[in-house]
């Protein structure tokens, strides 16, 4: 529960959706969180109570900063180009799904941790950008959250986020290669809409 609690606390900067297209990644990191950690600390207790208005809220709030299509690519591996179209749509739909729910779940473990901005380091690609920030606990070590941006159009969007040196691409990808090799395609994909239509009821 440690992880997932550390990786909403990671979510909330980027889920508010900005105005702002010509923001540098880690303005845009600093400038949502500070706007997303005020909207949480004064509606805590009507989120709390209300587990739909919350699954709402993340769903619409999540998805304008991530690039899910990128990160289903990325998680998928070799499996995504031997997938058909249909089988690319409705996985990126219920891996979308799957991850709006782990944040909204995490939601209630949300203890209004502090956040600690790291200096950027250049990257190779103009087009892609880290920003590494710390999440600070009322007790306990800080937890280091690095989010992978990627530059597309006039905005960045999110494509991996690692927790604590985990990244969440990576450790999808080992679970859901093996899922592959032993239910197919199809198997993964159904077997994910069955832990979302479970996780929503």
């Amino acid at each position: 529960m440690k992880f997932l609690s550390a990786v909403f606390a990671a979510i909330l900067v980027l889920i508010a959706p900005l105005s702002h297209a010509d923001m540098g990644p880690d303005e845009l990191v600093r400038v949502t969180s500070d706007k997303v950690l005020e909207a949480i600390k004064q509606n805590r207790e009507q989120l709390k109570s209300d587990p739909k208005l919350v699954y709402k809220i993340v769903d619409e709030l999540v998805l304008p900063h991530f690039d899910f299509e990128a990160m289903s690519k990325l998680v998928l591996g070799a499996n995504w180009r031997r997938a058909t179209p249909a089988q690319q749509a409705e996985f990126t739909r219920e891996f979308r799904t799957l991850l709006v729910r782990t944040y909204a779940k995490s939601l209630a473990e949300y203890d209004e941790q502090g956040i600690r901005y790291l200096p950027m380091r250049p990257e190779a690609d103009p087009n892609e950008a880290t920003v590494r920030t710390e999440i600070q606990p009322k007790a306990g070590p800080s937890i280091p959250v690095d989010y992978r941006l990627r530059k597309s159009g006039t905005s960045w969007k999110v494509f991996d986020v690692s927790i604590d040196a985990v990244s969440l691409v990576t450790n999808y990808r080992t679970t859901f290669a093996q899922d592959v090799q032993r239910i197919g395609m199809d198997g993964l994909i159904k077997q994910l809409q069955r832990r979302n239509a479970g996780d929503a009821a």
